[in-house]
């Protein structure tokens, strides 16, 4: 078994949003040269996500497809976005002092919980199955990398590898 890995940086706005990295993932697995076995789309971003959903052609003016944004409006009634501090008892004052401290951070960029929320449960990868040297991801399937960060924009990064023979 043979183990290949690359990454991809993507800018990102001060909003919520939805990225497909469908195509950068199929153009790393048949680089490999593996027929068989597994790819793994992976953000170590604690704010972001990984999901496997369909495509969804009609796009907001904002260009996100209504089915992730339809995804964004769900989770917003379950973790309402964060407006103003002591909306939710992260970041508590530790964590600013620290955050300002450590990493030359402003306060409000801790205004994220939502975003952290969100990402614990949508979860911060996908395995797809790779057959043939092709992504098992059915007929409409797309990989989509999410920034759920709303306070600033950023430089973040999504993480491929492959296993398999």
């Amino acid at each position: 078994m043979s183990a290949y890995y690359t990454s991809v940086t993507i800018e990102t706005p001060a909003r919520q949003e939805f990225y497909d990295v469908t195509a950068q993932l199929e153009e790393f697995v048949a680089g490999t040269g593996v027929r068989d076995g597994l790819a793994i789309a992976y953000s170590a971003h604690t704010s972001c996500c990984v999901l496997l959903q369909e495509e969804s052609e009609d796009v907001t003016y904002y260009g996100t497809q209504l089915l992730l944004q339809d995804t964004l409006n769900v989770f917003a009634k379950i973790a309402p976005p964060t407006r103003h501090e002591g909306q939710y008892l992260h970041p508590g004052p530790i964590h600013i002092r620290n955050a300002a401290k450590l990493r030359d951070e402003l306060p409000e960029w801790g205004l994220n919980t939502d975003g952290h929320i969100i990402s614990s449960i949508l979860g911060r990868s996908e395995s797809i199955p790779l057959v043939d040297g092709t992504l098992l991801l059915g007929e409409f399937g797309r990989v989509y990398f999410g920034d759920l960060d709303a306070v600033r924009a950023r430089t973040r990064t999504v993480h491929f590898q492959v296993l398999g023979a």
